[in-house]
């Protein structure tokens, strides 16, 4: 595994795969060790494991770190891995702690569970988690950890703290936190970190966020990097050409069930052919109807890249 630095790795796609289980209901790490193998094959810039579409909610400590360590192990280093870490403080450390065991690249810090603390209480959370592990520390604003600019500012000047994913979506906000940063002679890595973040690519971009994750690489990585050289070449007619056939549709969809932003990609990773099994409860699958309607979208997608594949 490499030692250079994860900032200067963070490039390209960033694959957030899904964790397998079997139909017992248990991990399946066959699986997710071939779900990790094809998308770093695929073209992969990253593997962001156990993370939301990774149901790390659903995971127990000792289940959490085979994952990590089967990414790490089939990345080998081609990609950094970067592993969920959430909760209160004192679990997040923990799970950082075997995320480092592992040999993780880094983390992505998920929202505190269930409190909605002042601004105060998450710059001393991430501090905190940033201090206690050797890892460098991406911080996921959404929910009930939504950050002011200044207190990204002081986060900004945390050692490990490399980064802030946003699946907020309030873009004002995104602005004016990337302008006090900048502002102060500051450098952090943002990530566009919506449900379906290429529908927002365009505006992300106009304000200098161009990592982006993808769920849609899970299951249709073609279509996925058809639309981010597209993105990041200038080439907007492909880019909306994209969003009216393929990416609308699919949040519309999503939009159908709780829950889809994470059992609609398991269903159409299950559509290409590898067995993931079921989202685990509290989360349920999506309907049958949406399922076959998700397969159309993903055909409609795919014939909407005609020669560009």
């Amino acid at each position: 595994m490499t030692s250079a630095p994860l900032a200067g790795r963070l490039d390209g796609l960033l694959f957030f795969p899904v964790t397998a289980y079997g139909t017992d209901g248990a991990l399946d790490l066959d699986a997710f060790r071939a779900h990790v193998r094809a998308g770093v094959e695929a073209g992969a810039g990253a593997v962001f494991a156990c993370c939301g579409t990774g149901e790390f909610h659903a995971l127990t400590p000792e289940e959490y770190r085979a994952c990590v360590a089967a990414a790490v192990e089939e990345t080998a280093g081609r990609v950094p891995v970067v592993a969920g870490a959430g909760y209160g403080t004192a679990l997040a450390i923990r799970y950082a702690e075997l995320a480092e065991e592992a040999g993780a690249d880094g983390l992505l810090a998920m929202p505190p569970y269930l409190v909605v603390a002042g601004q105060e209480g998450l710059l001393r959370h991430y501090t905190a988690l940033a201090g206690a592990t050797g890892l460098d520390v991406i911080v996921y604003q959404r929910d009930n950890a939504v950050l002011t600019p200044e207190t990204v500012v002081e986060l900004a000047r945390v050692d490990g703290v490399i980064g802030l994913k946003d699946g907020h979506g309030d873009l004002d906000l995104m602005q004016r936190i990337v302008s006090a940063v900048r502002a102060e002679g500051l450098d952090l890595l943002y990530f566009n970190g919506l449900p379906t973040a290429e529908l927002t690519g365009l505006a992300y971009r106009g304000i200098g966020v161009t990592l982006y994750s993808s769920a849609v690489f899970c299951f249709a990585p073609d279509i996925a990097l058809a639309f981010h050289r597209a993105l990041n070449s200038g080439d907007d007619e492909t880019v909306n050409r994209l969003i009216d056939g393929f990416y609308r549709p699919l949040v519309e969809l999503r939009a159908k069930g709780r829950g889809y932003a994470v059992s609609l990609v398991k269903a159409g990773v299950r559509l290409g052919g590898l067995d993931v099994g079921e989202v685990r409860p509290p989360l349920s699958e999506p309907a049958p109807a949406h399922v076959k309607e998700l397969a159309e979208i993903i055909e409609r997608g795919r014939a909407l890249l005609g020669d560009r594949r």
